[in-house]
């Protein structure tokens, strides 16, 4: 299988774990700052403006000059350790899934003219598989960033869980999964067939890639810009639906709140959907976007370039 794998270029099963927990853990660290602002955009009821003297947070550049300055240079990593968990269990699992059911899939569909449609439903899939795996680490790093320094209720990812399992109960830790998983299918999905397509164009057209037996290798540019692209596409589409999972993940933690402007309640997706469009507009679905895009640039065009690098590294040994 080995050998056979070395002539494709297609990663074996183990290979695909490795290799997507690898890239998961490494483009972590480096956006984590940009996740963390992010959630505090997300979180914050008031307008992120500068017009509006009540805000907290009313830009990117302020944002983080403030979170250093009031909570140290740390605060921009808060959440980092359940952070590079879901990283990686996310990467493990997407990655390890989508291999497998494209493979099963090109069975069924064997045309290449359809190519775009299973990697859309093999993305989904994946996707909904790796949100289910790692959800509780989603969660608990929501809460660690969403405090302050001020009567901090969790001082580390032990006494979080400790704390939400026996005060909340165990669904606690499966707060906004509802709207998690309607967002991570179509934007895992979006993701990888806006990847594979970039990739295919750029490889076809021999600017950034290159053709093999199998389906073509990107140059390291190549491979960059067409994650870029595919991180853009996908957030744009689901975005709405990721400010609701962090808000509906906060209910019942308010407390820790003090000190960042008023409180969001909410009783479900609807509810919270309802309540921000109500009290905030349509433009407060998108609060965080900005970041959320750096990010997803960030993320994505590291992610897949790592992920397929490593492959290959793999592969050889």
């Amino acid at each position: 299988m080995m050998d056979e794998n070395k002539k494709t270029g297609i990663p074996t099963k183990t290979v695909s774990a490795i290799a997507g927990g690898i890239s998961g853990a490494s483009t972590r660290f480096f956006c984590q700052p940009f996740d963390v602002i992010k959630i505090r955009f997300q979180l914050q009821v008031e307008p992120i403006s500068t017009k509006h003297i009540e805000a907290k947070y009313t830009g990117i550049r302020q944002a983080m000059l403030l979170i250093t300055k009031e909570e140290g240079i740390r605060a921009l990593w808060k959440g980092h350790i359940p952070a590079q968990m879901l990283s990686i269990v996310y990467g493990v699992v997407q990655f390890t899934a989508f291999d497998f059911l494209k493979d099963e899939m090109e069975k069924i569909y064997p045309d290449s003219n359809k190519r775009a449609l299973v990697n859309f439903i093999c993305g989904s899939l994946s996707g909904c598989a790796a949100t289910l795996a790692s959800f509780p680490f989603d969660v608990i790093r929501t809460r660690l960033v969403a405090q302050g320094n001020y009567k901090p209720i969790y001082s580390n990812m032990r006494i979080a869980l400790y704390h939400m399992y026996l005060k909340e109960g165990p669904y606690s830790l499966w707060k906004g999964l509802t709207p998690s998983l309607i967002q991570s299918a179509p934007q895992a999905g979006t993701q990888f067939a806006f990847y594979k397509f970039f990739k295919g164009l750029f490889v076809k057209t021999y600017w950034l890639g290159k053709e093999n037996e199998g389906e073509g290798d990107l140059f390291i540019s190549g491979s960059l810009l067409a994650g870029s692209l595919a991180g853009l596409s996908s957030k744009c589409v689901t975005y709405p639906f990721d400010l609701a999972r962090k808000r509906m993940q906060i209910q019942g933690f308010q407390r820790a709140r003090t000190g960042f402007g008023k409180s969001f309640f909410c009783t479900g997706l609807i509810s919270c959907l309802v309540t921000t469009v109500g009290g905030e507009g349509i433009i407060g679905l998108f609060k965080g976007l900005t970041p959320s895009l750096v990010k997803a640039i960030i993320t994505n065009s590291l992610i897949f370039s790592i992920y397929e690098k490593t492959c290959q590294v793999l592969m050889l040994l």
